[in-house]
């Protein structure tokens, strides 16, 4: 599903990776862990194409992904990977049906096909009561669960979360957890986590440890 090889990044002066290799298989569950400062972040924003090494090679399903143009590549982003974070960033002005939909509304889907989509996740997730509720009327658990399933819209080859529940209690956190094993069971999906979590991390098929820009 995924190969990165020799993936280096640094920013002016300050090397974060330092010739990182990583391969992820379809339908696993992967944490990343490692201390602060060690470029488990870095290296999941290049897995995930939201910003390009300095040198080295991504591959995500076949595709050699920093060849592409922007254009593409951003095509190939929203059609093929699918983001959770920290914070849920959803739009407050917007539904919980209306925030899910954007990527699939992103995609040139239509806004009928979206919808149907949508209802599905909110349906798999629990949420079907929730669908036009706004952000301020969701619990923290329940926002974190509608920002999955707008990761998910478009049915992507790769989920990649960055400290998913590091803004939720210990009960939400685990409810998130057993969601994302459910998720690879239901939908074969495969998901890649930077986590401090060790519950989390202890719960994945593989968990990969990062030191001073380099896998452990």
């Amino acid at each position: 599903m995924i190969i990165g090889k020799n993936i280096h990044k640094s920013y002016s002066d300050l090397e974060i990776l330092k010739g990182v290799d990583i391969e992820i298989k379809e339908g696993e569950v992967v944490s990343i862990v490692g201390s602060s400062g060690a470029g488990k972040t870095t290296l999941l924003t290049i897995l995930g194409t939201l910003d390009r090494p300095n040198k080295g090679e991504l591959s995500i399903n076949n595709e050699n992904v920093f060849l592409l143009s922007d254009k593409k590549l951003a095509a190939f982003r929203n059609k093929n990977i699918g983001f959770v974070f920290q914070f849920h960033q959803l739009l407050p002005e917007f539904t919980a049906i209306e925030n899910i939909t954007i990527p699939a509304l992103i995609a040139k889907q239509s806004k009928k096909q979206s919808e149907k989509r949508a209802e599905e996740l909110l349906e798999l997730l629990n949420l079907k009561n929730r669908s036009h509720h706004k952000p301020s009327e969701l619990s923290g658990g329940e926002q974190q669960r509608i920002a999955v399933a707008r990761a998910l819209i478009n049915n992507p080859k790769v989920i990649f979360a960055d400290e998913p529940s590091g803004n939720l209690d210990s009960e939400n956190a685990n409810e998130l957890h057993k969601l994302f094993f459910t998720l690879r069971d239901t939908l074969k999906q495969t998901f890649v986590i930077v986590t401090h979590n060790n519950e989390l991390a202890q719960m994945a098929d593989r968990s990969l440890k990062m030191k001073d820009g380099l896998m452990a």
